[in-house]
């Protein structure tokens, strides 16, 4: 265990030089150590620190004879090593490299923490994963006094800036916190109270759900995970289902559905898109070519018949389109289902909902014959979700559940996830993994809960988090690019595979995809345009990007 508290210091320590480029000689760090392993962490690097030449101030929060185990060894260490420093013989006007001091009050930290001195870095190890109550007393204090010092640090300009002004994350002092901010429940999503707001966060083996769960994550900065010699064998053993998406699990799907020499639109699947109404058309418009500009070989549109003609006006050329049977306000009539049964039986997965209007009976009736009857993959969104919440009054419908041979992908925003559960209560959606488990395991589907990080839940239990996307895509018309987006690669399923949740490329896994992709496609938009004038279309325009980055090769003729 005091290996793997030495590996977890080496790993902030790498962590703190990288972002200064490796330039550490002459910073000068604060570390502040609560009494447990946390805080052993942070006296441990404390010395990694010293030893590079960075003037390291421990304080530690209590007593080093009231610590235990190997915090206390390393609280030892660093208290002799500093005794030691400021004993040497070392010139008076060279600062010690290490110093260490034991705060067992208020009034000694609010000497301690008056604005003497600056730091380049400020570190937090005073709370890890075992923190379950709010803070309270002298470490409430220590980590307001750190937020006041980081809302200091960004409100004010540097000096040597241009026209006076830098990134923050250029700013000092760079706010460290080590495995988890402290004052964070490593287990929960929310905060618990106060907690630390760090520039950095370095966690250990794998990530925690505070980690990576909003709005907890948003508390972590740049989250850095390290691998400190933990056995794997002892993740897998905890059966764990909650999980991140990571770029290579987006690369290998990618790969398993390259273009091959044979491969032709047929090969790359047909995408039916049900989706718009009279005077709603741009819904159908941005799924349908997301859909296209995705990969799908084909891509019909099909929309009632008063929005064709400027469907088919505005969408790429590529995209086709046919006309429903629709009510007299020009939304699509249950009269269509015929219809639209002999388009799905050529299509390998339908996208339904966007701009298609819930507020006729005869819509309702629509949507849920067509999702009842299906037999194909079927992506629900939009209007089409509030169809099927209001057809069956208070919430989803009973009787509709996925299945492996058609699986249902559901993406809701939050208000439409609460239409779905047929409740009102905003607090119900706080735990969002444990919502999306729950409804996507009762009704054996795929739930995307949309929202910062959007969630993927499986009918096993299992949930993925996409860490892709930045708060631009909460722009008009991004829910139906994505819907487009997670119908196109759905579409391009290999033969064979189907829309078997037990392959390796299915409806799951191209979910997956599709989020990360879409995110990383809206990151690329953001950075050319900036989050607030990015639009949908944007976006889709950014696909190409997004996938040539992840499989450059596969993407090479």
């Amino acid at each position: 265990s005091l290996l793997l508290m030495q590996a977890a210091a080496e790993a902030c320590f790498q962590a703190i030089a990288a972002h200064f480029a490796g330039d550490l000689a002459g910073k000068k760090t604060q570390i502040l150590c609560g009494p447990g392993n946390n805080g052993g962490d942070g006296a441990a690097l404390a010395r990694a620190l010293s030893r590079a030449g960075v003037h390291a101030d421990v304080v530690l929060f209590g007593s080093v004879e009231d610590s235990k185990g190997d915090a206390r060894t390393n609280f030892e260490t660093v208290r002799r090593l500093a005794s030691f420093e400021a004993g040497s013989s070392a010139p008076v006007n060279r600062p010690a490299a290490l110093s260490f001091v034991e705060c067992n009050s208020v009034t000694s930290w609010e000497h301690l923490a008056q604005p003497r001195r600056t730091f380049d870095v400020i570190v937090d190890a005073l709370f890890g994963t075992g923190l379950s109550r709010p803070l309270e007393g002298i470490f409430l204090q220590v980590v307001q006094h750190l937020n006041m010092t980081r809302r200091a640090r960004d409100r004010g300009p540097h000096p040597g800036s241009p026209r006076g002004v830098e990134r923050s994350s250029t700013r000092r002092p760079l706010i460290v916190s080590i495995d988890i901010p402290s004052g964070l429940d490593a287990d929960l999503a929310n905060p618990i109270g106060e907690a630390v707001r760090a520039d950095l966060t370095i966690t250990f083996t794998a990530p925690k759900p505070a980690n990576v769960v909003p709005p907890a994550s948003h508390l972590n900065g740049k989250l850095i995970i390290a691998n400190i010699g933990s056995p794997a064998a002892l993740i897998d053993a905890a059966k764990p289902k909650l999980f991140v998406t990571e770029e290579n699990d987006v690369r290998e799907w990618l790969i398993s559905t390259r273009y091959t020499p044979d491969s032709f639109k047929n090969t790359h699947g047909h995408a039916l898109v049900i989706a718009g109404s009279r005077g709603y058309t741009g819904a159908a418009v941005l799924c349908g070519s997301a859909a296209m500009r995705a990969g799908a070989g084909l891509v019909t549109i099909a929309t009632p018949a008063s929005a064709q003609a400027a469907v088919a006006a505005s969408v790429m050329p590529e995209v086709m389109t046919t006309a429903l049977a629709e009510t007299d306000r020009g939304a699509v009539s249950d009269q269509a289902v015929d219809h639209v049964m002999q388009l799905m039986s050529k299509a390998n997965v339908v996208a339904i909902g966007p701009g298609l209007s819930a507020a006729d009976e005869r819509t309702r009736r629509f949507v849920y014959s067509i999702v009842k009857q299906r037999q194909t993959p079927v992506v629900i969104d939009a209007d089409a979700l509030n169809c099927l919440a209001s057809y069956a009054s208070n919430g989803w419908p009973a009787d509709l559940q996925g299945s492996d041979d058609a699986p249902l992908i559901l993406t809701p925003h939050p208000g439409e996830m609460l239409r779905l559960l047929g409740i009102t209560d905003k607090e119900a959606l706080d735990d969002r993994v444990a919502v999306a488990r729950d409804f996507a395991t009762k009704h054996k589907l795929i739930l995307v809960l949309k929202g910062a990080r959007s969630l993927i839940a499986a009918p096993d239990g299992q949930v993925f988090i996409n860490p892709t996307g930045n708060p631009g895509l909460g722009t008009a018309g991004a829910g139906d690019t994505l819907t487009g987006i997670i119908a196109g690669f759905i579409a391009q399923v290999p033969t064979g595979a189907g829309a078997s949740l037990k392959e390796d490329a299915n409806a799951l896994t191209a979910t997956i995809a599709a989020l990360y992709v879409g995110g990383l496609a809206g990151d690329l938009a953001a950075r050319n345009f900036g989050m607030r004038t990015m639009v949908a279309s944007d976006i889709r325009e950014h696909l190409s990007e997004a996938i040539r980055y992840l499989d450059p090769k596969g993407e090479t003729p």
